[in-house]
């Protein structure tokens, strides 16, 4: 059977930023499971991309996510950032609907 990640690592960091915007690169590596090299790599592609800025606080950084540039970002297939996002809103729903179910059932 062929293996298949869900999410890129590009979607990965940007997730782990939203979640943890003080994140050091060694840390959403580590998250992400990638190399830190991979990591700021991502970062600066995104940054290239104006979806996500950095200002140094002390001796890290802190992220910020431009969610207008995110939103405007092309297109993947037929679907756009939002609707990828409302799909997994959706998704999550579900998921948790599920969950509720089961657990009620046991």
């Amino acid at each position: 059977m062929t293996h298949w990640d869900f999410l890129t690592n590009h979607a990965l960091v940007l997730i782990h930023v939203i979640d943890h915007p003080r994140s050091t690169l060694r840390e959403i590596s580590a998250a992400v499971g990638i190399t830190e090299r991979a990591t700021l790599s991502i970062v600066r592609a995104l940054e290239e991309e104006g979806i996500i800025s950095r200002q140094k606080e002390g001796r890290r950084n802190r992220y910020w996510v431009n969610i207008g540039a995110l939103l405007r970002h092309r297109r993947q297939g037929p679907y756009s950032v939002e609707e990828i996002a409302n799909a997994l809103l959706r998704l999550s729903q579900r998921v948790s609907e599920s969950a509720i179910s089961q657990d009620g059932a046991a």
